[in-house]
C-alpha cells in the first residue's frame, strides 16, 4: 500500500473503514449502539469533508489501488510546534502489515516545524497503546472527553517528541 493525501472521492470508503475498525475495536467496550452513535456523529461525510480543507492539517489514506487499508488525520494546534493526531485507523484485516507505521511516518513528515505529536487513546484499547508505545509515544496524561467537547469518553494522552 502507498500513502497519499485523501480526496473527496475517498470519503465514503474512509467512512466505511472507520465504522468497521470502530466496531471491531469498541463494540466490546461501548456496545454496538453506542459505537453506531459515535461513528455516525464523528465519522459523518460532512465531518470527514471538513477535515479535507482544514488549514494546517493532513488527511491521508493507505491505498493499494483496489482498496483503502488505513487512514490518518492530524492537525496543528494554535502552537505550530504541537500537532494532534486525531485519527489513525487500519482496517482489521490489514493490521500488522506496517500500514499504521507508514501512515504515522507520513504524518510526522507532514509537519516539519512540529516538535510534539500528541494523541488520545481509549485506555481499554491495548492494541493501540502497544502500537503507539512501540513507535516512540509516552503516556503524558488523561482526559475525560476524548475527541470532542463533552464526549464523556475518557482517554489517555500520549506524546512523541519529534525532530
Amino acid at each position: 500500500m502507498f500513502v497519499r493525501t485523501a480526496s473527496e472521492r475517498d470519503l465514503e470508503t474512509v467512512k466505511a473503514l472507520l465504522a468497521e475498525t470502530w466496531h471491531a475495536t469498541y463494540d466490546a467496550i461501548y456496545g454496538v449502539d453506542r459505537v453506531n452513535e459515535i461513528t455516525g456523529e464523528w465519522h459523518s461525510l460532512a465531518s470527514l469533508k471538513a477535515r479535507l480543507t482544514r488549514p494546517h492539517s493532513e488527511f491521508l489514506v493507505a491505498d493499494d489501488g483496489k482498496q483503502i487499508g488505513g487512514m490518518a488525520y492530524a492537525a496543528a494546534t494554535s502552537d505550530p510546534k504541537v500537532v494532534v493526531l486525531h485519527q489513525l485507523y487500519v482496517r482489521p484485516a490489514n493490521q500488522g502489515a506496517g500500514i499504521g507505521r507508514s501512515l504515522l511516518e507520513e504524518i510526522e513528515q507532514s509537519f516539519p516545524e512540529a516538535r510534539t505529536l500528541r494523541l488520545e487513546v481509549e485506555e481499554a484499547n491495548a492494541g493501540a497503546i502497544a502500537f503507539y508505545g512501540a513507535n516512540g509515544f509516552v503516556h503524558a496524561g488523561a482526559t475525560a472527553n476524548c475527541g470532542a467537547d463533552q464526549s464523556g469518553i475518557p482517554a489517555l494522552i500520549f506524546e512523541k517528541t519529534l525532530g
